[in-house]
This record gives C-alpha cells, sequence and structure tokens, in this order.
C-alpha cells in the first residue's frame, strides 16, 4: 500500500493569505470611505496590487520550499498590508492639508510603497532560489561579516551631505535613490556571529570558572561580546543612531546565550550595557537629549519633546477600541509613516488593534524560534534564532520608544514602516527563515525498500562445511 504523502501546509498558507487579503480589503475600504465619503482608483491599484504580489510570493514558496512553516508568510502579509493601508491613510491626510493650504497635492507614499513591496518580494524569491539550502550560507560567513561590518559603518565616514538625515548618519543618497545600509548589516553580523559560535561553540560552552553556581566564560573568550559592544559604542559615535547600536548588542547576546545555554553570559551582558549606556551619556550629547525626553517629554514640549509627547497623546485619544480607521489624527505626529507608524495604530485601532500587531509579530517570531528548535544542524538553529530575535528586539525597541518605555531610537517597524531599505532587509531576512523552516519540516528521505523475501523452494542452496578440529 502506498504511503500518502507528508502534509506541506501549503493549503493553510494560501487560506490565510486570502484572509488577509480580505482583511487589508476592508480597512482600505473603511479608510477610503471615511477620508474621502467615497471610493476612488487609488483604493483598486493597492488592492489589485498587493493580492498579486502576495499570489506570486505564495507560488514561489509552494515551489521553491513547499515544506516551509505555513504561517510565516501570512503573518508577514497581514503586517505588509497594515502598513500599506496606514501609509495610505496619512497619504489622505497630507492630501486634505495640502489642498486646505492652496498648495500642490501631497505625494503618495502608498503608491511607492507597493512598488517597493514588489522589489522586496522579487528579492525574496530571488533569496529562495540561490539558497537552496542554508547550510551553504555557513561557507561565506566570514565574508558576509566584513560585508555587513563595511555597510554598517559607511553612512559614519561619508560626508554629511550624503548620509545624514534628521541628525543621524544613516543613509547613503544616490541621486534620487536613498539606502540605509545598516537594514542590510544586521543580515551579514547574524551569519557571521553564527558561523563564528558554530566554531568556537566547544570552548565557549566546556571553559569557563565556577562562581555562584554559575559557569562563567574566561576574560580571553569575552572576544565576541567585547567586539559587539565596542561596534556598538562605535556606531552611536559616528552614526549618532542608538537604535542600530541596541539592536546589534542585543542579538549578539541572544545569539550567545542560545548557542551556551550560559545564564553567566546574559549577567555579563547587562553589565557591559550598563557600562556602555552610562559612557555613552557622558560622551554624545544626542543620546543625553533623548535620555531627556524620555524622562520628560513634556519639559521639551516645543522643541525635543514634540514628537514622543504628540504620540502619547494619540495613544491616550485612541483608548481601548480607537478612533476608527480614518478618524484620528496620526497625521500630527512628525514621521508617522515611518518611525511612529505604530503610534497612528494605537490611535486608530487602540489597545485592542495595538495588541494585536503585537501578537501577530510575536506568532512570526514564535514560528522563527519553532523552526530554529526543530532545525538539525547548528548553524541553522543559531542562524534562525538570530534573525528571529532581531525582529523581536526591533518591534521591542520601536515600540517602547512610541510609548516612551524606553528613549526613542528612530529605528522603523518592520514591515509596517514606510521605507525600501527596510523591507528589502527584512524580507531577505524572511526568505531565509523559510529556507531553514522548510529543512526543518522537510519529511527525511525515505529509507530504500527491502527486497521481498525468496520463498525457500526457489531459494538458491549452499554447500555448508563443518570445520575439522
Amino acid at each position: 500500500m502506498a504511503e500518502r504523502p507528508a502534509a506541506t501546509g501549503r493549503g493553510v498558507e494560501l487560506a490565510l493569505l486570502v484572509f488577509a487579503a480580505g482583511l487589508v480589503t476592508l480597512a482600505l475600504v473603511l479608510v477610503e470611505a471615511d477620508q474621502r465619503q467615497q471610493l476612488s482608483r487609488s483604493l483598486l491599484y493597492l488592492g489589485v496590487a498587493y493580492l498579486g504580489l502576495f499570489a506570486v510570493a505564495h507560488a514561489a514558496v509552494r515551489w521553491l520550499a513547499p515544506h516551509a512553516d505555513p504561517l510565516i508568510l501570512p503573518c508577514v502579509a497581514v503586517l505588509n498590508g497594515l502598513g500599506l493601508v496606514m501609509i495610505h491613510r496619512l497619504d489622505l491626510a497630507a492630501a486634505t492639508q495640502a489642498l486646505d493650504a492652496g498648495g500642490p497635492g501631497a505625494t503618495a507614499d502608498a503608491a511607492r510603497q507597493v512598488g517597493w513591496t514588489a522589489v522586496a518580494l522579487e528579492l525574496f524569491v530571488a533569496v529562495l532560489w540561490w539558497v537552496r539550502d542554508h547550510r551553504s550560507v555557513a561557507s561565506y560567513g566570514y565574508t558576509a561579516g566584513l560585508l555587513g561590518l563595511g555597510l554598517l559603518v559607511l553612512p559614519g565616514v561619508l560626508p554629511a551631505s550624503i548620509s545624514q538625515v534628521n541628525g543621524a548618519k544613516l543613509w547613503l543618497r544616490l541621486g534620487p535613490v536613498s539606502i540605509q545600509p545598516g537594514e542590510f548589516a544586521k543580515i551579514g553580523i547574524i551569519v557571521f556571529v553564527a558561523v563564528f559560535l558554530v566554531n568556537n561553540r566547544e570552548l565557549f560552552t566546556t571553559a569557563g570558572r565556577q562562581l555562584l553556581g554559575m559557569t562563567f566564560p574566561r576574560p580571553r573568550d569575552l572576544a565576541p561580546l567585547l567586539g559587539a559592544w565596542g561596534l556598538s559604542i562605535g556606531v552611536l559615535a559616528l552614526e549618532k543612531e542608538l537604535g542600530a547600536s541596541l539592536l546589534i548588542f542585543g542579538v549578539v547576546l541572544a545569539m550567545l546565550y542560545a548557542a551556551t545555554e550560559r545564564l553567566s553570559w546574559v549577567l555579563i551582558g547587562l553589565a557591559f550595557f550598563a557600562a556602555g549606556s552610562v559612557l555613552a551619556y557622558q560622551l554624545f550629547p544626542h543620546v543625553r537629549v533623548r535620555v531627556q525626553v524620555w524622562s520628560d517629554p513634556f519639559a521639551t514640549y516645543y522643541q525635543s519633546g514634540y514628537q514622543v509627547a504628540q504620540s502619547l497623546f494619540g495613544l491616550a485619544t485612541g483608548g481601548v477600541a480607537g478612533t476608527g480607521l480614518g478618524a484620528g489624527r496620526p497625521d500630527l505626529v512628525p514621521v508617522a509613516n515611518s518611525d511612529f507608524i505604530m503610534a497612528g495604530i494605537g490611535e486608530e485601532l487602540g489597545l485592542i488593534g495595538f495588541t494585536a500587531v503585537l501578537m501577530i509579530y510575536l506568532l512570526l517570531v514564535s514560528r522563527g524560534l519553532r523552526a530554529a528548535l526543530s532545525v538539525r544542524d547548528t548553524f541553522g538553529k543559531l542562524l534562525a534564532a538570530g534573525l528571529s530575535v532581531t525582529i523581536a528586539l526591533q518591534v521591542f525597541i520601536v515600540t517602547g520608544g512610541v510609548t516612551n518605555l524606553i528613549p526613542e531610537t528612530g529605528l522603523t517597524t518592520p514591515f509596517l514602516s514606510y521605507g525600501g531599505s527596510s523591507l528589502l532587509a527584512n524580507y531577505m531576512l524572511i526568505a531565509l527563515l523559510i529556507r531553514i523552516s522548510h529543512a526543518a519540516r522537510q519529511p527525511p528521505p525515505s529509507a530504500q525498500p527491502r527486497p521481498p523475501p525468496v520463498p525457500l523452494a526457489s531459494a538458491a542452496t549452499e554447500l555448508v562445511t563443518r570445520p575439522r578440529t
């Protein structure tokens, strides 16, 4: 009797993508109805483009990674779609303001976001096609590390005229095109750290000294943590960017803990973090400004605290259930379509919608960590863990800044925020996660069938002689 083929989950993925498309389409209709009191052609363009792009993405996964986790792509589709809805909503508000002021119409960021999503999904398919086995990435570990380091520090050493925006040197402006190299650098650094820890795992897990019931690493084994700490301080000094520094250090620390399972690494990392925070506050004026705004954003309401204060006002206005899509004023928050897009979601969807978005991120991260636990090779485990923690930590940093839980950092929210660099890098990240989850869920190759037994009457005879003693 022939065995039934193992379920791939592609049907579940398709059903969830259809649900995501319906949810995003409904949200777009609500925004248009509230803002314009009618449905425009832009709604048809955005809806059809969204459907077409994720239909192609589903077909690519079905073809290139048929055993991948069926929840990863739908989670990304919902987040990308909700971000598109909020960006379109802010476009409509900007157009209304421009009309009232008698000026030219506002630019359509939502249309550009669809274009960036198309390019990002092309890159997503290219990574799935090129990386047929995630273990092949390990052979480029040190190259990826050097490339990631170069991309990270490149804006800091370039002239401010082509790299600085809003006080932070994060960009590379080439004519009409602007790229944020740090978004791609994080992937290269994660690949390098995973390879480095795999090559030196025995050293980190066996050597050390016992103290208070825990095994602490020897001072000469602290090189990866010292390197991440120094890199974070260097990014702060060169680029005036707090978010990237927190992200790099946090991800390296999490990967060290995943590789060694030693709590001592976390304690040492927290000590380094505390020392680095004090040092950064004393050395860098922009860090002091961020901390002062965090401690009391209303004390400098008309200067540096305006953005955070407006974000808090918007969240308070939304309350539990929100003002409704299109019925709030998220446009009063500066950079509402990028750094502070979560503030707009909290205002118009309320605490319920804000929490629902965070739960989608939690589901996405948990599926990535599940792939890390299930995949058989150590490199795949560390790579999937690092990629998943990157998303989790970035969402925590952004949400903490929007709600004033921690100082505002300027990071973008993955898949939600407007911007091409963020989308391109994060879809590369998701492609690697899908590749690893495919390897984790792929059934092992079946053993070669044993030949049927030969009937005794037809069996060949052998002459067996008894050895003489």
